[in-house]
């Protein structure tokens, strides 16, 4: 008779999953035992938080759900922050705890804590299997739960003695369908086009939604057909790369000021699988005209009109909304508008104003000087993980988007220090291709034990540090609003000496001209590489950006 942990490997395996993360702990041993002889990668890592928010990129990379297991009790609270971030960047996550034996709950048992009511808060779905017969069932609905609708992680906590228990008979996990997204209007097909061919200065903004549905070349081909103007933010950097000539950079204006300039003076805003959020200013009048008209497309009817008045909604998916689009539009295809040169010229002045600032000479290096050395090096098949910071932020407004699914970011939740995990993830999925982390000294405390999971599996990433000795963003945060800072001060730490402790390579980066045989060694090494670069605390347009903000709403 199989046992719980039998059938919980079984399905996993059936449902398509290879490869598992986890922090072994005594609730899994005897599902981990179980995994390498069904071929089941076992990617174990240092901390449980570690464990989800690789799990999370994981999900994102393939657009379908991942698995993460953890031990119960600390295990599972450990979890949380990465299963929230997975929340907020709706990534299928089957988040898997263990637990005590269910016939010593609530009787004091060895960390016995209520891990579901913990969970349900941040995720679609959360139980927990009553018997063994019963895992296969709950794990398909965990499945499908996660991947329906507007993706998003589930939780499953199993008892120890549901997963040694036997049972004779189960009840089977139902086939994993595709996800199927609801299909657009036909008459909001033709407002929408109507109203987009009758703008003047009309921007496309594509978000993450333009990944999850795959809808890459559609997008490419509606901008190119309709000749519209490109802003991509979040998953759907590098969906159209950067260097397309309808392409304008990101969609985030604190990070591109030439998109808040376009996003100002924009008649027209086509919004295309992306919340009108916190980084497009709730849809405010800091980054839009109050006159401008909008058009969303979303597949939660929740979202549309949430922060903005629009003049077209389309609750479907942006893969069937944008091949609506291009059969309407036929051929030829329109005209450019003059407004495109506008647009080209208010991201030729960023790019002039970003080149300032790469001239200052001097050490401790300026970030912006390290970033446009760098560009010149790096491959154009590289992937990035990004951090938060004020040393990241520089990079994301100098290094180009140039391929899908290589700009994996935080996520609304800002959880920093998670690109580390998520850069191993991409490695990864990714073997054969450079894949490199841009972090601050702060951020990498957070899971700086996971360079020893880059060695442990043969994952050899480039760690790009920017050491400037303190938490840069909030020391200059707080001086523009103090004059002063507190608690924003760290040592200048030799990182480059941990990763040799973990058994990787790298080196220090003080001066300019050590820049591209540092970077060509990292990307030719063997080994995880750790460029520890000194830098200048200086502020980012990013934080430039919330400064003004500040100001704004004092």
């Amino acid at each position: 008779m199989p046992t719980g942990a039998q059938l919980l490997v079984r399905t996993i395996r059936e449902l398509g999953i290879s490869e598992v993360f986890t922090l072994v702990g005594d609730h899994l041993n005897e599902v981990l035992l179980l995994m390498p002889r069904t071929g089941i990668r076992v990617v174990d890592m240092r901390h449980e938080s570690g464990v989800t928010h690789a799990a999370d990129a994981w999900a994102r990379i393939h657009r379908c759900p991942s698995v993460s297991i953890v031990t119960g009790g600390p295990g599972h609270t450990n979890s949380l922050t990465g299963i929230a971030a997975a929340s907020l960047a709706c990534s299928p996550v089957i988040c898997i705890s263990g637990a005590r034996p269910s016939n010593l709950a609530e009787r004091g048992a060895f960390q016995d804590i209520d891990q579901i009511g913990m969970a349900r808060p941040i995720v679609k779905w959360a139980a927990q299997p009553p018997s063994p017969s019963l895992i296969p069932f709950y794990l398909g609905r965990a499945w499908a739960e996660a991947n329906s609708g507007r993706k998003g992680p589930v939780h499953l906590t199993i008892p120890l003695d549901v997963l040694t228990g036997a049972t004779d008979h189960y009840v089977p996990a139902s086939p994993a369908l595709e996800s199927t997204e609801p299909q657009p209007d036909s008459n909001q097909i033709g407002n929408a086009l109507s109203v987009l061919r009758a703008a003047e200065r009309p921007v496309v903004i594509a978000g993450a939604g333009i990944w999850w549905a795959n809808a890459e070349s559609e997008l490419r081909d509606f901008i190119e057909r309709a000749s519209l103007p490109l802003y991509t933010i979040s998953m759907a950097r590098g969906t159209v790369s950067d260097d397309h000539p309808l392409s304008m950079g990101y969609g985030d204006p604190a990070i591109n000021r030439a998109a808040h300039h376009a996003f100002l003076e924009a008649d027209v805003v086509l919004v295309l699988g992306k919340r009108i959020d916190h980084r497009l200013g709730m849809g405010g009048t800091r980054m839009f005209a109050p006159d401008a008209r909008f058009i969303q497309v979303d597949i939660h009817p929740q979202e549309l009109g949430l922060n903005r008045k629009l003049t077209v909604s389309l609750c479907a998916g942006v893969k069937a909304t944008l091949q609506a689009f291009l059969a309407e539009i036929g051929t030829p295809p329109w005209a450019p508008l003059p407004w495109l040169d506008r647009l080209q010229l208010l991201r030729s002045e960023w790019a002039e104003m970003l080149g300032a600032h790469a001239q200052q000479s001097g050490t401790p290096l300026h970030p912006a000087t390290f970033f446009a050395e760098l560009k010149k090096y790096l491959p154009p098949n590289a992937l990035y993980a990004w951090d938060g910071g004020d040393f990241v932020h520089w990079g994301r407004c100098i290094l180009p988007a140039l391929r899908s699914g290589g700009w994996m970011r935080l996520g609304p939740l800002g959880a920093i220090g998670s690109a580390l995990p998520h850069c191993l993830a991409l490695k990864l999925a990714h073997p054969d291709d450079p894949v490199v982390l841009f972090t601050g000294d702060g951020s990498l405390g957070f899971y700086v034990a996971e360079l020893d999971t880059a060695v442990r599996h043969d994952l050899p990433v480039v760690v790009v540090v920017g050491n400037d000795s303190g938490w840069g963003l909030e020391r200059e945060l707080q001086n523009a609003s103090r004059g002063t800072s507190v608690a924003c001060e760290l040592r200048h730490t030799r990182y480059e000496m941990i990763m040799r402790g973990f058994g990787g390579e790298g080196e220090v980066v003080d001066e300019l001209a050590q820049v591209h045989p540092a970077i060509e060694r990292a990307l030719q090494s063997r080994v995880p590489y750790c460029l520890n670069v000194v830098i200048r605390g200086t502020r980012s347009p990013f934080t430039d950006w919330q400064v003004a903000a500040r100001k704004v709403g004092s």
